[in-house]
């Protein structure tokens, strides 16, 4: 099942998908370590003069990241984008990924994310710019098209093809759709039927039994995995897993849950220090404790908490009282 990313083999089917705000570098590891084959980092704009800010200057960081290490820059500038470009591959970058899916208003706004689809040759601009400005492999991320009337990911996907872009991940929906009404796999079954690059199948892949209907169905080489590992990262190995043996994998005991979880909020407060750590993590937690289908008030008494220490005891107490 491995596929290859220019000179990078990844050997597992699963990929975490880049989303702003969540798949931060302590993510990213996590990930990783429970059967990602791939992760991508959060969208960086293409702007480089906004990357003093807090929020950039995190998602910049790539010591001690897994290998290869691929990076999402967005924007609607070709040079503006091969510049961040060549200054991520400084930073550290391997690979590229160009988002043109992102659906959000303030991304589409800028003529950025799945807006480009309405204007190919723009695409074709910087898609073209990116690729001869960096020797890393460059991949893109689309949408099915701007609408349903307009869905052009064939024409895209032909274009990217004969540029040089060395992968392809697909959400099923038009821009239209945001992250609403069905997703559908046709589309991306047709790409792939009709280029030779690696395609991944993105859109509303929740467990491992859609995991393995879309991946058959699609035939695509990869499953990209978005807000589904929210709360619940082990879905990779969870699918991984069931992709390779058709059984499914019992779920982690709540002491292998516990264990990860508070890895995973110590690593955020290491990462972003004790003020914006114990932030993060508040989202995080929520997450798992939604997975956990908690009923108690522990949500609403963790966020409450500002101190490093206390949110690691708290999760403690919680965990010896399941």
């Amino acid at each position: 099942m491995a596929f290859a990313i220019g000179p990078y083999c990844v050997e597992k089917p699963v990929i975490l998908a880049p989303m702003a705000g969540v798949t931060d570098l302590p993510f990213r590891r996590l990930c990783h370590d429970q059967g990602a084959g791939l992760v991508v980092s959060e969208m960086v704009t293409s702007d480089v003069r906004l990357w003093n800010s807090t929020k950039s200057r995190h998602r910049l960081v790539h010591d001690h990241e897994v290998s290869p290490r691929s990076v999402q820059i967005a924007g609607g500038d070709p040079q503006m984008m091969a510049e961040a470009a060549r200054q991520n591959v400084a930073l550290g970058a391997q690979i590229i990924d160009i988002n043109m899916g992102c659906p959000a208003k303030k991304v589409c706004n800028k003529a950025a994310g799945s807006a480009l689809l309405k204007d190919e040759s723009l695409v074709r601009d910087i898609l073209e710019t990116v690729v001869n400005s960096v020797s890393v492999p460059v991949t893109l991320k689309i949408r099915t098209g701007w609408s349903q009337e307009e869905k052009n990911a064939m024409t895209i996907a032909k274009m990217a093809e004969d540029i040089g872009i060395q992968a392809l991940a697909i959400h099923g929906r038009t821009r239209e759709c945001k992250f609403q009404g069905n997703v559908e796999y046709d589309t991306i079954a047709e790409v792939k039927q009709a280029i030779q690059i690696p395609v991944f199948a993105n859109g509303d892949i929740k467990d491992a039994k859609t995991a393995r209907f879309v991946k058959d169905y699609t035939q695509a080489d990869g499953i990209m995995i978005g807000r589904a590992a929210q709360g619940k990262p082990w879905i990779f190995n969870e699918i991984n897993h069931y992709l390779q043996t058709n059984e499914l994998l019992d779920p982690p005991s709540l002491a292998e849950v516990k264990a990860l979880v508070i890895k995973h909020v110590h690593n955020l407060h290491q990462f972003y220090g004790d003020y914006l750590g114990v932030r993060i993590a508040r989202k995080h937690v929520g997450w798992y404790l939604q997975t956990l289908a908690d009923n108690t008030q522990f949500r609403s008494v963790f966020n409450r908490i500002d101190n490093t220490q206390e949110q690691l005891d708290q999760l403690e107490e919680f965990f010896a009282r399941q």
